[in-house]
């Protein structure tokens, strides 16, 4: 396969021109979203000195994702998703702007970081299940696995700019100008997606009002093994894997002596890792539960060679790895769920993504705060290691008894 082609393979999503706009004005965001991340840890550490108060304010941020976002996917299978997105990315700048605001003005405390977080909290419960349902309605069918990875890679390409710019404003001109960059770098989302050529979109059909949407869906997704397992996986990884913006700062200064650089450049290479594996993903055609395990798998035992390395540079090194990792992970779980869901539950079932992959965090920031801060950070990064390699387990003795079972089923003629 020559070059070309592959090229044409790995970004062919971005031959759509709304696309193009969106994913712009996304990557402009993403990285000041990604400054905000490092900074509001930074920022919570400094308060407190506590990896305990870390995980609860990010515990916080993502206790609305678990209670609303099942009712925001209703909402984003009923209305206009461009206008609820261009609604919710509003509030959440305004949100970026008050917490820069209270910072540069000295004013900051706690439990002003703790109300902000969880305003941004009600606001992402909103954002993310209608982002990831929008995506379809942009590209198609036909490119929505390339698209989904694109976005991963877009996301961790910030990851690698955003926090790396972070840590050099931080130890130069403080957190509050990673606040206010974020702010004003909503705008640029909100203008890619009042660009959008309207008449090119591929919407689906809006679902009636009607009583027990919520229900209906949960029922549809259980009877579904395609997207029960790959879900329950998300759940059990969410919560002790993806806690990265907890156990990170405790491994850059605990662990390795280091300060707010050392946290940006570990996070960075992870983007730079994710950026790497996410091309490669974007230009192969795996789906399904079974490369879902596989992800899961190769990501767990990534995050353990992380736990394991004793020296900085290796360190950051086994970040780049656990980068690949987490985006292949994600990728394919992702796109493996837009395909199997019918269009008119593809934002209820986005919701549970969200609720699994964000909205578990109440639970395992908190528990990987404290691992983190009373046996090291790298204990917290065992947790989430064994996490990923248990839900692998348990998802393939699952899939395995299931074929079994329809093995044995007789076959009426």
């Amino acid at each position: 396969m020559s070059p070309a082609t592959i090229g044409r393979r790995t970004f062919a999503a971005l031959a759509n021109p709304n696309y193009r706009r969106w994913y712009a004005g996304q990557g402009i965001s993403l990285i000041g979203t990604w400054m905000q991340t490092v900074a509001q840890g930074w920022l919570v550490y400094t308060l407190s000195g506590s990896g305990t108060e870390l995980g609860l304010v990010v515990a916080l941020q993502m206790v609305p994702v678990l209670i609303l976002a099942p009712y925001a996917g209703v909402i984003a299978d009923r209305v206009d998703k461009r206008r609820l997105i261009i609604a919710v990315q509003a509030v959440m700048g305004v949100l970026a702007l008050i917490l820069g605001v209270l910072t540069v003005t000295g004013a900051v405390e706690l439990w002003m970081v703790f109300v902000l977080a969880a305003a941004l909290g009600v606001a992402t419960a909103f954002d993310n299940p209608t982002r990831q349902a929008f995506v379809i309605e942009l590209v198609g069918e036909e490119h929505v696995r390339n698209a989904v990875t694109l976005n991963s890679v877009l996301v961790n390409a910030a990851r690698a700019v955003g926090p790396a710019v972070a840590g050099i404003l931080i130890a130069t001109v403080g957190v509050s100008v990673c606040f206010l960059a974020n702010s004003v770098s909503y705008l640029a989302v909100i203008a890619s997606l009042l660009m959008l050529d309207r008449s090119a979109l591929r919407p689906s059909l809006p679902a009636p009002r009607a009583r027990g949407q919520l229900r209906e869906g949960l029922r549809y997704v259980a009877a579904t093994p395609a997207l029960a397992i790959p879900l329950a996986m998300m759940a059990v990884i969410g919560a002790l894997a993806y806690e990265f913006q907890v156990v990170l700062p405790i491994v850059a200064r605990e662990t390795f002596g280091g300060g707010a650089e050392v946290y940006g450049f570990l996070t960075a290479a992870m983007g730079v890792g994710a950026v790497v594996g996410g091309l490669v993903v974007a230009g192969s055609g795996r789906t399904g539960t079974r490369a879902v395990i596989t992800a899961s798998f190769a990501f767990g035992v990534a995050i353990l060679l992380a736990a394991a390395a004793p020296t900085l540079p290796i360190e950051i090194v086994a970040m780049t790895i656990v980068g690949a990792a987490s985006v292949s992970f994600l990728a394919v779980g992702n796109s493996t769920l837009q395909l199997a869901a019918r269009p008119d539950m593809r934002g209820r079932v986005m919701s549970l993504w969200a609720v699994a992959f964000l909205g578990t965090t109440p639970i395992g920031g908190p528990i990987a705060g404290f691992v983190s801060e009373s046996a090291g950070g790298r204990a917290g990064l065992l947790l989430g290691g064994l996490a990923c390699i248990l839900a692998a387990a348990v998802a393939a003795a699952v899939l395995s008894r299931a074929s079994v079972t329809n093995a044995r089923r007789p076959v009426i003629s």
